[in-house]
């Protein structure tokens, strides 16, 4: 089975999402960005979500960790908790 580790930032605005992502991109850290505006749990941890399977998240999860690339932040992405930036830190077949 498909492993995968993840982490991400949850926001309440599409906006504030892609805020983040620059900001990410232009070389803030993504783990402090987490800690500092996430409104899940994980924040307090750098955003980090342990290792999961396939269907242990919301669809809309499992179909960005599952195919993108690792270690790339992508997003924004829209499930009923909010807007997420997600990178996908491991991934085994």
């Amino acid at each position: 089975m498909t492993v995968a580790s993840a982490r991400h930032i949850l926001v309440e605005s599409e906006a504030e999402c892609s805020d983040l992502k620059s900001r990410i991109a232009e070389g803030e850290d993504f783990a402090e960005l987490a800690k500092q505006y996430s409104s899940c749990p994980s924040g307090q941890d750098g955003g980090a979500l342990g290792e999961f399977g396939p269907g242990m998240m919301v669809p809309e999860f499992d179909k960005v960790v599952f195919s993108a690339p690792i270690n790339e932040v992508q997003g924004p992405v829209q499930t009923q908790f909010g807007f997420h930036l997600l990178e996908v830190t491991s991934r085994s077949e």
